[in-house]
């Protein structure tokens, strides 16, 4: 493996030693793997879901209609 330096800020140093921290890693395995995508075209297109928040929603019902809410979110070609 080839060594390299680079100048980064104090806050992106942070996210990426919390990042590291979180999945037990290292710092140089975070920056080789966002690195990576970069270099690959970025990570793999993926659907957001907008009600990921609904839990938070004060709404008790929708646990009883996640079908008919992840239809409606899937069928809705604006939300791709």
């Amino acid at each position: 493996m080839k060594r390299t330096t680079i100048k980064i800020s104090e806050e992106l140093d942070t996210k990426l030693r919390h990042i590291a921290a979180q999945r037990n890693g290292t710092l140089s395995e975070v920056i080789r793997e966002a690195l990576e995508l970069y270099a690959n075209g970025g990570p793999p297109d993926r659907r957001r879901f907008l009600f990921t928040a609904a839990g938070a929603s004060g709404d008790g019902t929708i646990a009883s209609r996640i079908e008919e809410i992840l239809a409606e979110e899937w069928s809705d070609p604006r939300r791709s």
